[in-house]
């Protein structure tokens, strides 16, 4: 087992003079009114948001929800101050679903998800149709431009500094979500990322994406992670990140802070495995104190809570699992101290020590183009 997540969740874990006196003091929680969350589209002009035949009901969806959206946790983008919602979207396997296959639950995903506040979505070329189901239900909905989209590049090319490959994907990205710019552009797994920064750094100069950074979400290459960190080149970074497993709490987010890198955070319930810890499991009574409402929420808040962590990203194709993961966008979020007695309550559950040992997405099947390999993936 990987031992990182041990060990990091103590009253002094934070530092890097207590991540940057928390992120200039609440920036950790603030309010976000009806008016900013329609900010967060980008500044920059974009595409056409979808045909004169759309449904009447779709501008509604974004007009009707809005005066209920005035107490949403945010957190800055540290190099802009732009402010996103804490809790956004990922879409890896859960939104791979061929068009030949009921849809109707990831437009019912992505409906809640708005509708509870969120507004941010992870995608990428890599995880089959789900580049192309977000792009198609965001357009049915309506919500096309309204949304702080977050992409991939999965390229190397025909030769070393070939950038003919990642220039088709975003020009394939682009079409397939109706957006240009792109709001974020990742370098997917560090693949051929010391000739994909430089490509990068191009394109938010010419306009054509407005961030860049990079992801990971094996724990052994924090290293790498914290090295270009440091280079100072990213304005994003992507990283695992959980109530489990809690080793960037050591490094790289104290790093992320001080470099004004904002920090998207993956596998916030370990794919799905936290939930085999705890089923059957009653909330603890404290939960009452950061109002959560399930375990959720409890995960969830733990991640969000930490003030380097800009938002996280968890994935799911149930609709009523996207209600109470979206929750986790309101009330009170754990100081140091309640972050550690949570951690404490995880320890003393059966299993909880051997999640690194358990498989992927338990009892859970996908039947998209992307196929999880067999054993499934335990790290």
């Amino acid at each position: 087992m990987n031992t990182e997540h041990s060990h990091s969740s103590n009253p002094q874990a934070f530092s890097r003079r207590t991540i940057i006196k928390a992120m200039g003091m609440g920036a950790a929680s603030t309010i976000l009114t009806p008016l900013a969350l329609s900010g967060c589209q980008t500044a920059q002009s974009q595409t056409s948001q979808g045909s004169a035949n759309q449904p009447i009901q779709v501008n509604r969806i974004a007009q009707a929800n809005s005066n209920q959206l005035s107490d949403i946790i945010t957190k800055e983008i540290l190099r802009t101050k732009e402010r996103i919602p804490a809790v956004g979207l990922g879409t890896f396997l859960t939104f791979d679903v061929l068009a030949s296959q009921p849809r109707d639950q990831i437009l019912q995903v992505i409906r809640r998800f708005w509708e509870g506040g969120g507004r941010q979505i992870d995608v990428s070329p890599l995880y089959g149709m789900s580049e192309v189901n977000v792009g198609e239900f965001i357009k049915v909905l309506g919500i096309t431009n309204e949304l702080f989209i977050t992409n991939k590049i999965w390229a190397t090319g025909e030769y070393l500094g070939d950038p003919g490959q990642a220039q088709r994907q975003l020009k394939q990205s682009i079409e397939r979500l109706s957006r240009n710019p792109i709001d974020v552009m990742q370098i997917h797994s560090l693949v051929d990322v010391d000739v994909k920064v430089p490509l990068l750094r191009r394109w938010k100069q010419e306009g054509r994406i407005r961030y860049l950074g990079i992801t990971y979400h094996d724990p052994l290459y924090a290293p790498v992670i914290e090295q270009w960190i440091e280079k100072g080149d990213l304005d994003f970074v992507q990283v695992r990140y959980s109530i489990f497993q809690r080793g960037v709490e050591e490094r790289i987010l104290p790093a992320a802070a001080e470099r004004g890198t904002a920090v998207l955070v993956n596998m916030p319930f370990e794919k799905a495995r936290l939930f085999g810890v705890v089923q059957g499991q009653p909330l603890p009574d404290f939960a009452r104190e950061i109002d959560c409402r399930n375990w959720a929420q409890f995960f969830l808040k733990y991640v969000i809570s930490h003030p380097a962590v800009t938002a996280t990203i968890p994935a799911t194709s149930n609709p009523d699992h996207m209600t109470e993961n979206i929750g986790a966008l309101r009330g009170a979020l754990p100081d140091n101290a309640m972050r550690a007695r949570m951690v404490q309550h995880m320890q003393n559950l059966p299993g909880f020590d051997r999640i690194a040992q358990m498989p992927w997405y338990p009892n859970k099947q996908f039947a998209g183009l992307v196929p999880l390999p067999n054993p499934r993936p335990t790290v």
